[in-house]
């Protein structure tokens, strides 16, 4: 069974979600604040990235999971460990494997001879803040096992259900489907990832600054020459969460997610459109955009800067626009452009 490593860790996780909220936000936080604190201590060591730590930040502050895509060695278990080590939660990292069981993530029945009963033991799921690395390299029997985790909240074991810690998040990375010894993720699970984050290589400059200031670190596993600090705990999490699902949504920028969700189910470059769960996600994601801007309430440009994230894994290309090489990011960018912005 994988071990889990006790590292400062959290993140949040109910199922995504919101309404037009108008309820007050709890007072006594700057959100704003604590990005910008969390995104400065992140930059101590992941440069070049600041597009994915941006929606690492929103996933992590309302509830939500995230997946990373890119090719080895850019930094995707590095940024997700990083985010981990500004929080005062339990963190857990399982490496998937393609021999990783589906008890080995959740935990199991073992037999205790001196009671002469069978007791459950903790998988390294028990956790605030679980990184799945690499979780494409597993089976599907062994992926779907985060499934009920990251909807519910829960664990089911004979019959017995066991809850998560609160919050709760997964970070999961992964490399392209394309590379060998990879297993594409089922659609039902690649749904219960708010953002879908892809990161690609950091510029010349960026490239420069890891190259001057990584080769000299021991390695990049020992975050705490970097100094890191911690910015944030459960009770700031709980109330983050809050605040973000107090951030109002104006009717008109209700109207333009729907309208934005309905062009992608009429649109023939995609053959499985938006569906309502995509929408929830994405006025999440805007809701922590603003917060993050130092706004309560959501603009447009909000929506927009949410939609590839929150949507790119949530629909399907038809065959003819894959024959065309069109990728899901081309089709969700001429939706965006052809559906009418709310003024």
């Amino acid at each position: 069974m994988p071990h889990s490593d006790e590292v400062s860790g959290q993140a949040a996780g109910e199922p995504v979600g919101s309404d037009a909220g108008s309820a007050a936000a709890p007072s006594g936080m700057d959100l704003a604040q604590l990005y910008n604190e969390t995104l400065e201590q992140v930059g101590k060591v992941v440069y070049g990235q600041e597009t994915a730590v941006k929606f690492c930040l929103a996933a992590l502050f309302s509830n939500g999971h995230a997946l990373l895509e890119g090719v080895p060695g850019i930094a995707k278990t590095t940024l997700v460990r990083t985010v981990g080590s500004t929080l005062s939660m339990s963190f857990s990292r399982v490496q998937f494997t393609p021999d990783l069981l589906p008890n080995d993530i959740t935990g199991s029945h073992m037999y205790r001879a001196d009671k002469g009963t069978f007791e459950f033991r903790d998988g390294p799921i028990f956790a605030n803040f679980v990184l799945a690395d690499e979780i494409n390299r597993a089976p599907a029997k062994t992926q779907s096992a985060l499934l009920e985790a990251m909807q519910e909240g829960t664990v089911t074991q004979e019959r017995e259900v066991h809850e998560l810690p609160k919050p709760f998040t997964v970070f999961a990375t992964q490399n392209p489907v394309e590379h060998e010894g990879t297993y594409p993720l089922p659609l039902a699970q690649l749904d219960r990832f708010m953002f879908k984050i892809l990161l690609d290589y950091p510029d010349a400059n960026a490239e420069e600054r890891i190259l001057t200031l990584h080769h000299g670190v021991a390695s990049l596993g020992s975050l705490e020459e970097f100094a890191v600090e911690r910015t944030a705990d459960v009770a700031t999490v709980l109330q983050a969460r809050e605040h973000i699902r107090a951030t109002f949504v104006r009717p008109e920028v209700i109207t333009y997610v729907q309208s934005l969700l309905a062009a992608t189910r009429d649109d023939p470059n995609l053959m499985v459109g938006a569906s309502p769960r995509s929408g929830l996600a994405l006025l999440m994601g805007a809701k922590s955009l603003a917060r993050f801007e130092g706004r309560d309430f959501v603009m447009p440009d909000d929506i927009k800067a949410a939609f590839l994230p929150s949507l790119r894994h949530r629909v399907v290309l038809a065959p003819t626009a894959e024959l065309e090489g069109m990728g899901a990011d081309d089709a969700l960018g001429q939706v965006l452009n052809a559906v009418e912005v709310p003024r």
